[in-house]
């Protein structure tokens, strides 16, 4: 790969069939130098040339670790030179690009967790209504309260999933937090002649707000991973190495809503309850702490409104590259019919993984009153209910944040994060399902704690923040937040299907049931969903045109490297087309075309025939004098590589 040599006719992509292609100039080191510069980064190539994933397993830890350590470094070395200039700086910094993109998905934490918070409450201070046998309520209405929230965000996922493939990031993520501030006031207000009334009207504002809870799935996920993404041909080494950690910090936003949620809830029922979290609880210091609890981040969502409407502009930027491209104004049709056909069993992966794991997430709570009746066996408080909530909360952060760390290393990433995850969860589960009495005695009910406190760990350092992101990572920009509103509905299903199991088995037979999900889950993680960690988003764009264009097997790039590809389709022979030679001599044709194209802009620019709206995504500053000498030398042909180890001729 050293030289290149002329071997008369040759075309741009692949062999000269017609015999009409100018030769082949030689390439000059320089040149070489620079391109190498521009198309194998060092955070993905060794000194040699060669991809990370193409190294034997030993040179790819030394590799891998190298790098990370050169990167932490990096970081380290930034944010104390931010610090030193402004203390305050590096909080900016994280607030800006971790806090702000995972805002909506916080919010949605902190209002979904406080229903399961608020029942209890409502249970004890409304009990003729909320509790058993309900004798002025509707029991329909009132099991209704969790059907109907599901509901609307299984709708919220799929339909805004798809008006933000269809009218951009940017209006789907306007239209969220819209639809969250209007349900956040439905129920702060809701209100009815009688309690089965108010239960209707707090059913239907729940089901309102989880249409712009389910819209914050796709939203988020889509719009947080392509900002990392610049335009161009060249991607940018945020993508590379950071992509996923990008993704998930926003995502964990959620499980600080969580957190701030029940931190409220325990202040405003002291607040309003006279300093006591003990029962009797008065129908007013209910009705005041549930009304303020949701009024809060009413607040924060109208704010919310605000900055995606004036200061998001930017948001749909790579949608609208990817459509341009294409040919493409409103929905791309044409990429989802694509995607099914190609990518049909990377949605089993998205889709499935992600069902199974919401099981286990509604899983997850059947630990906790089955430890508080051992642990306080006469206790009517909701209090260690709240407590144990927040403990487990906090847990559940040190998951996410943990993933947020790991999940873009390429030693670990995402598929092994998930099956590891799926496969703990599966352990701390089935246990206890076959050893029940033994972990609920009063002398073992702490090693059930722990494995409570566990599942909630691994769920997070696992399928629940990998799905989020795989959802949106494994398709091409077009069909993007659809894939992921799709997958993540699927998921919402797992959480509607626990819900109504769990009400017609007792606890030993959930138990007996949930570990199997877990199975499930790995399982289809390892046939069907690819692992991209380290893939350079670009690539898989590349190879998305070429699909397009039906030219599925012209495509020799590292997104069809063995690495980057599920079990299933490595079965299917997809990674027979990765060729290294090849492919780095149709990323120099790409980027021939992207500085033709850069001429052509600047001599309309000079003719002021320029529209700027249609936007271009040429980048004058990579063209050095040695990049624009070669393309100048070389109009109509390209570069070919000599097999390794050849020598020029007469040379």
């Amino acid at each position: 790969m050293d030289e290149y040599r002329d071997y008369g006719p040759a075309a741009p992509h692949g062999p000269d069939m017609a015999g009409t292609h100018n030769p082949i100039h030689q390439m000059t080191q320089n040149e070489r130098q620079i391109f190498d510069y521009l198309l194998k980064p060092d955070d993905s190539y060794n000194e040699a040339g060669v991809y990370w994933g193409d190294m034997p397993l030993a040179q790819q830890v030394k590799f891998v670790i190298k790098g990370d350590s050169k990167e932490s470094r990096r970081e380290l070395s930034n944010i104390w030179a931010m610090f030193k200039k402004d203390p305050m700086s590096p909080f900016a910094y994280y607030f800006k690009n971790m806090v702000l993109p995972g805002a909506g998905l916080g919010l949605e934490g902190y209002v979904l967790f406080s229903i399961g918070n608020l029942k209890p409450l409502f249970e004890g201070s409304f009990t003729s209504c909320w509790k058993k046998p309900h004798s002025i309520c509707n029991a329909t209405w009132l099991a209704a309260v969790e059907y109907m929230e599901i509901s609307g965000i299984i709708v919220g996922q799929i339909l805004v999933g798809i008006l933000g493939d269809w009218l951009g990031r940017r209006w789907g993520l306007i239209q969220d937090a819209a639809i969250m501030f209007i349900g956040l006031i439905m129920l702060t207000a809701a209100w009815g002649v009688t309690q089965n009334g108010w239960v209707i009207c707090y059913v239907w504002s729940l089901f309102f707000y989880g249409i712009g809870v389910g819209g914050e799935y796709p939203m988020t996920a889509t719009s947080g991973m392509e900002n990392a993404v610049g335009s161009g041909k060249v991607s940018t080494k945020d993508d590379r190495l950071h992509r996923g950690r990008k993704v998930t910090s926003a995502f964990l936003m959620q499980g600080w809503g969580q957190f701030f949620n029940q931190v409220l809830l325990i202040l405003l029922l002291l607040i309003f309850h006279h300093g006591s979290g003990n029962p009797p609880y008065s129908k007013v210091a209910a009705q005041w702490t549930y009304r303020v609890s949701f009024a809060i981040p009413a607040v924060g969502t109208l704010w919310l409104v605000y900055y995606r409407t004036f200061k998001m502009r930017a948001a749909g930027k790579q949608l609208a590259a990817a459509k341009k491209k294409s040919k493409v104004t409103g929905y791309d049709t044409e990429s989802l019919k694509l995607t099914f056909t190609y990518f049909g069993p990377r949605m089993i992966a998205t889709a499935g993984a992600w069902f199974a794991n919401d099981v286990f997430f509604y899983g997850n709570k059947l630990f906790q009153s089955e430890f508080i009746s051992v642990i306080l066996p006469d206790n009517t408080s909701i209090m260690p209910g709240w407590l144990y909530n927040l403990i487990n909360v906090g847990v559940s952060l040190v998951g996410y944040y943990l993933a947020s760390f790991l999940i873009d290393n390429k030693l670990y990433g995402r598929k092994r994060m998930q099956m590891v995850g799926f496969l703990m969860d599966f352990i701390l589960f089935i246990i206890p399902a076959f050893n029940f009495s033994y972990y609920k005695s009063t002398a073992h009910v702490r090693e059930f704690q722990t494995m409570y406190f566990l599942s909630s760990f691994f769920n997070q350092f696992g399928p629940n923040a990998v799905t989020f992101l795989v959802a949106a990572e494994v398709y091409p920009t077009p069909i993007r937040a659809t894939a992921h509103g799709v997958s993540a509905a699927t998921g919402k299903l797992g959480a509607l299907t626990a819900s109504v199991l769990y009400n017609y088995i007792d606890t030993q037979t959930k138990f007996y049931v949930v570990p199997w999900f877990g199975l499930m889950g790995m399982l289809v993680t390892l046939l069907f969903l690819p692992d991209t960690t380290g893939l350079d988003l670009k690539e898989q764009e590349r190879r998305w045109q070429f699909i397009r264009a039906g030219r599925e097997s012209d495509y020799h790039g590292v997104a069809v490297h063995p690495k980057h590809l599920s079990w299933w389709e490595r079965w299917r022979g997809v990674g027979r087309f990765y060729d290294p030679d090849l492919d780095y001599a149709q990323k120099i044709e790409d980027l021939r075309t992207d500085w033709e194209a850069g001429l052509a802009r600047r001599a309309e620019e000079k003719a002021g025939d320029w529209d700027d709206d249609e936007g271009g995504e040429g980048d004058d500053s990579l063209w050095s004098s040695d990049v624009s000498t070669f393309f100048e030398k070389t109009k109509g042909g390209s570069p070919m590589l000599l097999p390794k180890g050849e020598k020029e001729p007469g040379g």
